[in-house]
């Protein structure tokens, strides 16, 4: 009788915002009728590796232009948002705003996704800041998604499985092949951590997904440790405009 009589009196004193535009919603961690209508949720056919929406209704798996010249080191990938628009807006709340309520829900979202491409005794792995950068932010976004998501999941979490070797500039601006060059050998998995790896199949999350090459860097970490598979979970999309 306490608990939802205390529930009632917080929610009169601290009512439910929008995640976006702080008006009021029904629910916790949720987006009013306008920013739902106005965020680019990822449904229907998408790339079978890289989550970008595509044209069609086809059953079968299906594959981008991208993904189709140079396939991605990993298995399988899926998205929750389009990062424009309010996805956009989203991930650089999350990632900049220091807007850690954003998770929950994203990890909602990311798991609609991805649910279908779980396997047995999967452990998710989020993408790592250098120590310089998480010092200087203070969190991990990623880590924020991984743990949010591993728990909507229901799957094992390893939030502490890769490191980056060195420090790396922002890779905003640069060309694929820059991002690529710039992000060779940077990540590994800890060598405390290669057991919670080896012979399991890894989700890797991360915030967003634009050439791949940091989720590639990352996959190759995990494979050269003995992981089984990988997967990956983005909360959005780079998506070329049609």
């Amino acid at each position: 009788m306490f608990m939802p009589a205390l529930q009632t009196v917080l929610k009169l004193v601290y009512p439910s915002r929008c995640l976006i535009c702080g008006g009021l919603v029904e629910t916790d961690f949720g987006l009013c009728g306008p920013c739902w209508r106005d965020t680019p949720f990822i449904s229907g056919l998408v790339c079978d590796c890289c989550g970008v929406p595509l044209i069609g209704d086809s059953e079968d798996a299906e594959f981008c232009d991208d993904c189709l010249t140079t396939p991605p080191a990993w298995s399988q990938g899926r998205a929750g948002l389009v990062y424009k628009d309010n996805g956009r807006k989203l991930v650089l709340m999350l990632k900049h705003g220091d807007r850690h309520d954003i998770a929950l829900p994203a990890a909602v979202w990311m798991a609609r996704q991805i649910r279908p491409l779980l396997r047995e005794n999967m452990v998710a792995v989020p993408i790592p800041l250098h120590f310089r950068r998480h010092f200087k932010r203070r969190y991990n976004q990623s880590a924020l998604l991984s743990r949010a998501l591993s728990r909507e999941l229901g799957i094992d979490h390893a939030p502490d499985a890769l490191e980056r070797l060195r420090h790396t500039a922002s890779l905003e601006g640069k060309t694929r092949e820059q991002r690529y060059t710039t992000l060779s050998d940077v990540l590994r998995v800890r060598p405390s951590r290669v057991a919670a790896i080896a012979g399991r199949p890894v989700l890797i999350v991360d915030d967003v997904l634009t050439s791949g090459a940091t989720l590639c860097a990352a996959t190759e970490a995990c494979l050269a440790a003995g992981a089984s598979e990988v997967c990956v979970s983005v909360l959005a999309r780079v998506a070329k405009e049609a």
